[in-house]
């Protein structure tokens, strides 16, 4: 029961902070909800294939970029907005934050040790491997989101054309 609370927690939070994020680009409202469900959906995806499969953040994210992706080429025909205003916000919530936080604060540290070949070293190495994880998973949420629009190119394509606003 702990576990399923867990997951839902995770989508919730995830679907607010998209919520948030959306509201920075002023999406139409009735896009709202749908960034939401992308989000939570999309977030839940992550924190289920690495906490239940074990799988590694950089594969886990690329699967939950092609569900929010795919996702966003369906609801776009729904709501009549580019998947861009569904995908996007509903992306932000997995940026990586801890890891590019570490990669910053690794590279000032190696340069306050700098005279310190053995810790400077240490510094520069998690440096390394703190930005080749953001680097990746940046990358993956890039690539899983976009590839819907490759794989769906028709629906994508005609997503807005003849539709009408409410």
């Amino acid at each position: 029961m702990s576990l399923f609370i867990d997951i839902l927690s995770d989508g919730l939070f995830a679907a607010v902070a998209a919520m948030g994020f959306g509201s920075i680009s002023d999406p139409p409202l009735r896009a709202f909800p749908y960034i939401a469900i992308l989000a939570a959906l999309g977030h839940a995806a992550r924190f289920c294939l690495m906490t239940l499969c074990g799988v590694d953040i950089v594969s886990a994210s690329l699967v939950a970029a092609f569900i929010i992706g795919s996702g966003s080429v369906y609801f776009g025909k729904k709501v009549a907005c580019p998947m861009t205003v569904l995908y996007i916000p509903a992306l932000l919530p997995m940026v990586p934050g801890t890891y590019a936080y570490k990669t910053v604060f690794s590279l000032i540290m190696f340069f306050q040790e700098i005279s310190s070949p053995t810790k400077g070293s240490g510094y520069l190495q998690e440096m390394i491997f703190n930005g080749a994880v953001s680097f990746s998973v940046l990358f993956m949420l890039a690539v899983g989101a976009t590839v819907p629009v490759f794989l769906l190119r028709e629906r994508a394509n005609s997503m807005t054309r003849g539709s009408r606003f409410i």
